[in-house]
């Protein structure tokens, strides 16, 4: 495994993680949940991503109970806030912020989290009351750095820009093969603010792995056919042109020795802004074979030529 700092933090975390949102929160068995947990601790995975609204508090519970027993200093824990936990707990309120970090805690068996993070941007808040609140529970010894997950890009300058705040160390936006976008603008101007990425979704929901082929029906346990998981997957993503454009990235993978999820975690990670890449894994040996790519190689012009290929795919 290779580690990364996070931002202008003290925290090395791994280059790839360990999510939970569509598989701890209810998406895959308990056992097997915890399991993959396990695993990641094994094979040197030290960041575990999580939120209060994955399940509404059943991703943060069982994270809780899967990490019970194990030194609190050998993981780094990160959990987020801002979606709805009830009709009327939602946003980035003072007192939402204040109310649902204690109950993070509780579910997760924790007396702080390494990283605490806006899950989205709340208008209905201003942005001065969100600030000074994360900077209150930070000052608390709640929550050792904050983060933002797909924030506008002027206020992430507005809020870097704060002073007498507790400054953000990280960004959490969509980035893959499929979703490149964040890399133009995003990932450079976060980089002046001493802020860097940990992605999500860097295998697409699944379809970099390259196990949804063109005409023929999704394996029968796989997220396109869970009815927790599979609504999450744009549709375009599962038409055959795309799906015969993701098979025509498995030789370029091949002739860098790797299984097109290791490559296209590779490709995510040729960034220097990215720290790590969030997997969503529902077997330990996809976490194990995920967590491989930490250590792959891979020339540009494979990359160039994935790139290529999914261009004319989506076009």
């Amino acid at each position: 495994m290779k580690y990364r700092q996070l931002g202008d933090s003290d925290l090395q975390i791994s280059t790839i993680s360990l999510g939970s949102w569509l598989t701890y929160s209810g998406g895959i068995e308990k056992t097997q949940a915890i399991a993959c947990v396990h695993k990641a601790l094994d094979v040197g995975i030290n960041f575990i991503d999580t939120a209060n609204v994955y399940g509404r508090g059943a991703a943060e519970t069982l994270l809780g109970e899967a990490l019970a027993g194990i030194d609190r200093t050998s993981y780094i824990l990160a959990t987020k806030v801002y979606g709805a936990m009830s009709d009327t707990d939602k946003g980035l309120s003072r007192a939402q912020i204040h109310k649902q970090i204690d109950a993070s805690l509780t579910r997760l068996k924790t007396d702080y989290v390494d990283l605490y993070q806006c899950h989205r941007y709340d208008e209905s808040t201003p942005l001065e009351e969100t600030m000074e609140a994360l900077t209150e529970i930070v000052e608390a010894g709640k929550a050792r750095y904050i983060g933002f997950s797909e924030w506008p890009i002027e206020k992430i300058v507005q809020a870097c820009e704060m002073e007498d705040v507790a400054p953000f160390v990280s960004s959490q936006p969509q980035y893959s093969l499929l979703w490149p976008y964040p890399q133009a603008e995003i990932f450079p101007r976060c980089a002046e603010y001493g802020v860097t990425q940990i992605v999500w979704s860097p295998l697409a929901q699944g379809i970099l792995s390259g196990k949804y082929l063109p005409g023929e029906e999704a394996p029968p346990n796989s997220r396109v056919n869970s009815e927790d998981m599979g609504s999450m997957i744009p549709k375009a993503w599962l038409e055959p042109k795309m799906l015969k454009a993701v098979q025509k990235l498995v030789p370029l993978a091949e002739a860098a020795n790797l299984t097109l999820a290791q490559f296209a975690l590779a490709w995510v990670l040729r960034k220097e802004n990215v720290s790590s890449a969030i997997i969503g894994a529902s077997r330990p040996e996809q976490v194990a074979e995920n967590a491989a790519a930490a250590d792959a190689k891979v020339t540009q012009e494979l990359f160039f030529r994935a790139e290529e290929i999914l261009t004319h795919g989506q076009g």
